[in-house]
């Protein structure tokens, strides 16, 4: 979990690469669902709001995260994520940029190229030998020929 002071101002995304605090919008709203006798006085649910295309992020971040297929992200190229997991309000601020953090991290993310395997040869020799099997004894069920001359 990310730890993040009041006196913190930027979210760091990678070792070369953070967000200052200002590019990231944060509003509080009130959360929905049961919260008691304060569900309608305090508004203790954040939504962030982050624009890619205009923010500090280098171009090769905001190329990937534009390409992303994610509901969160709108056509106009701005984040959006609601934080109402928790009762209070700085706790659902820090969920909500961990969060921003986690999408754009998983951006770099390098996944290997899966390498198609090929059945080994013991593999294909049961398979064939299965296969005869099956065929004698779908052929002992053909008719039998009762002609006796």
């Amino acid at each position: 979990m990310m730890t993040m002071s009041e006196t913190a101002s930027s979210l760091p995304v990678s070792n070369r690469v953070s967000i200052p605090l200002e590019e990231i919008e944060l509003h509080p709203i009130r959360a929905r669902g049961a919260g008691g006798q304060n569900v309608n006085k305090v508004s203790s649910a954040i939504h962030l709001r982050f624009d890619i295309r205009s923010s500090s992020l280098p171009e090769d971040y905001q190329h990937r995260l534009l390409a992303l297929k994610d509901k969160r992200i709108s056509r106009d190229g701005v984040i959006v994520i609601k934080s109402q997991q928790y009762r209070t309000q700085e706790r659902n601020r820090q969920a909500a940029l961990e969060r921003l953090q986690i999408l754009i991290r998983s951006v770099f993310v390098s996944r290997s190229k899966r390498i198609p395997t090929r059945p080994g040869k013991a593999a294909k020799q049961k398979r064939l030998s299965d296969k005869s099997h099956r065929s004698k004894i779908k052929g002992l069920r053909s008719m039998v020929n009762l002609d006796r001359d």
